[in-house]
């Protein structure tokens, strides 16, 4: 529905990216989040592509845990569109799926979490009386899979992984 929304130019895609790539949604599971440009005709034609879903499939959209944000936006006009869509307003950046949006993967800020992880699971095994190759074993195996997530979308600065190596070395 989004597609042809687009098309009809009812609802204006963002363009991301060097390649200029055209994002409205992103689903996953039972979770939507929808781009557009922040004008009244696109929140109203949001809200129409709710309903039409609805109809069509006979689920519910459930606007109380529902949430709008708008990047560069006044908060006077974030609430009227909270209002139009029956939701409330959420603050950028955000978690989604474990990660933040709406933050910069450049500065080293937006990895804290993950440091702070590594460095956790560190020191539930510190205390127990590991071998050296068995501290070995889970720096090369378990530990290059917790940023593992965050890789996959953002590419590493290398100031942050240098600070997971030396966590890494710390721990050996």
């Amino acid at each position: 529905m989004e597609r042809v929304a687009e098309e009809k130019k009812l609802v204006y895609s963002l363009e991301v990216g060097k390649d200029k790539v055209k994002v409205n949604m992103l689903q996953y599971a039972d979770d939507t989040l929808f781009f557009c440009e922040a004008n009244t005709k696109s929140v109203f034609n949001i809200k129409a592509i709710l309903q039409c879903f609805e109809l069509a499939s006979g689920l519910r959209v459930n606007f109380a845990k529902s949430r709008i944000d708008g990047t560069g936006l006044d908060q006077v006009a974030l609430q009227r569109f909270a209002t139009i869509l029956n939701c409330d307003t959420m603050a950028s950046p955000f978690v989604y799926l474990g990660i933040l949006v709406g933050g910069s993967h450049k500065r080293g800020a937006f990895w804290n979490e993950v440091i702070e992880k590594v460095q956790a699971r560190l020191s539930r095994w510190k205390g127990r009386c590991l071998s050296m190759a068995g501290r070995i074993c889970l720096i090369k195996f378990v530990l290059p899979s917790i940023p593992l997530f965050f890789m996959s979308l953002f590419k590493l600065p290398s100031g942050v992984a240098g600070k997971l190596v030396s966590i890494q070395r710390n721990f050996l």
